[in-house]
């Protein structure tokens, strides 16, 4: 590649690596620059390395750069050197096995098998390029074109299927049989995702990587919608909350202390200026008088909003230090107090556990109904809310085309300091079907809300 083609290839990365929601500035592009400059380019690794030193702020934000970097600078191209070699012994009369039959693919699932037992990288690695060109490839769109697919490969080979066999072996080394189902799993999800990066790879070549970088590339974990996680990215997401919470209380710690003073008191600072001949060389201001809201949270847990209410809820109790006092309940059509799972110092995992228990507790006939669960609210938890509190709903606010019960919302809205509505989908699907957003939203400012970076930028604001 002449150095045109470098620097061309370096800022479409960076497009790319902006474009999936890493906050790349010229600044960090020229630290970028400044280290490659330093490096030898024909070691790969180091080159990943350069640049995740000077572009990656946030360890979230790692396994969207390396995808975006594995589509701008593959490891290999096409079929690689292995292919090669193999082609060059057909060439001189040797054998070759056949690619796709019930035998090849009993014996690749030995050899995969035993590469994962072993946890051999560099070998996964090569079995993952080999699997998608021998059972992912799918005829192309136009002459003499070819696609991959990392769906049907997976789907051929079923690499999930050797989680006993490998469970057994694990457990044939000494390990415990939590520990070595925890490893294969892990072991097979980065295999499978070795796998989609190499479709990724190959559709690459053909499309271009801005094609492959603007489709097939999800965004950072930080920045991935919460109705589009998948349950690996859920997993990334729990992991993600209680450093967002530390981050955000830090945050509004130095805030609060940056603002700790109080209004000018006139009266002290004209009495001290006397002594400086009636110059106010220092000011006086009044104590200011903290005041911490006492906050209300209800979710509804229905479908796949359930993931985002639970995240949110376990963002505000891991700061409830910033708060009086919180109370959440959750709902589908009935609303059930889920206060007392959050005990201080619970594991995340048997909270999100318990949250999840709990969702049948908040169903009488299993259709959200936004509005009876309002007025059942107002008949049974209305002494929840206050002149010192604050009410936070989460939903997507579509409620089966039932009845609304507005008046019961402006009910829990009324005399209280502060309300507010997260809502999960972009703003741009509100009040389409049986959404409710437009007339809940004159009731109570709805806020779109729909990863983690807008969550926790929503509450530090409130704080």
């Amino acid at each position: 590649m002449s150095g045109s083609g470098l620097v061309d290839r370096h800022i479409a990365f960076l497009e790319a690596l902006r474009g999936a929601g890493l906050a790349v500035s010229l600044a960090e592009d020229l630290d970028a620059v400044a280290a490659l400059s330093a490096l030898p380019w024909d070691r790969r690794e180091d080159v990943r390395t350069a640049y995740a030193a000077t572009l990656v702020k946030k360890q979230a934000q790692r396994p969207t750069f390396d995808a975006v970097f594995d589509v701008y600078y593959p490891r290999m191209v096409g079929e690689g050197a292995a292919a090669a070699a193999e082609r060059s012994d057909a060439a001189h009369g040797e054998a070759t096995g056949v690619r796709d039959n019930a035998e090849a693919l009993q014996a690749f699932r030995e050899e995969l098998l035993e590469a994962l037992a072993a946890d051999d990288q560099e070998r996964l690695l090569g079995l993952a390029a080999e699997m998608v060109g021998r059972f992912g490839a799918m005829p192309g769109r136009g002459p003499g074109l070819s696609s991959w697919s990392a769906y049907t490969a997976l789907q051929r080979v079923s690499p999930a299927e050797l989680t006993s066999q490998l469970v057994a072996g694990l457990l044939a080394d000494g390990r415990t049989e939590e520990e070595a189902e925890r490893t294969a799993g892990r072991r097979i999800g980065r295999f499978t995702g070795q796998v989609e990066a190499d479709a990724r790879r190959r559709i690459a070549e053909e499309k271009g990587a801005e094609h492959v970088a603007n489709v097939a590339l999800r965004p950072s974990i930080d920045r991935l919608d919460f109705t589009a996680a998948r349950r690996a990215d859920v997993e990334e997401m729990r992991r993600q909350i209680y450093p967002l919470a530390r981050r955000l209380a830090t945050r509004l710690t130095q805030e609060h202390h940056a603002r700790r003073r109080g209004p000018l008191d006139f009266r002290r600072t004209v009495r001290a200026s006397m002594s400086t001949g009636g110059v106010p060389l220092t000011t006086h201001h009044r104590p200011k008088r903290p005041h911490r809201t006492e906050l209300v949270v209800l979710c509804d847990v229905s479908g796949s909003v359930a993931s985002f209410a639970q995240f949110t809820l376990l963002l505000v109790f891991a700061l409830r230090d910033q708060f009086q006092k919180v109370r959440a309940f959750t709902f589908i059509d009935h609303v059930h107090e889920v206060t007392h799972h959050f005990r201080p110092g619970a594991d995340v995992a048997d909270v999100m556990a318990d949250l999840a228990a709990s969702t049948s507790h908040a169903a009488l006939w299993g259709r959200t109904n936004y509005g009876r669960a309002f007025t059942k609210f107002t008949e049974e938890h209305a002494d929840a809310l206050g002149p010192k509190s604050s009410l936070l709903v989460l939903g997507d606010a579509r409620s089966n085309y039932s009845d609304l019960h507005v008046d019961a919302l402006r009910e829990m809205a009324h005399g209280i300091r502060n309300a507010w509505w997260l809502n999960p989908e972009s703003r741009r699907h509100w009040d389409t079907g049986d959404s409710a957003a437009g007339t809940y939203g004159e009731v109570v400012p709805m806020v779109e809300c729909r990863n983690l970076t807008q969550l926790g930028d929503f509450v530090h604001d409130i704080l």
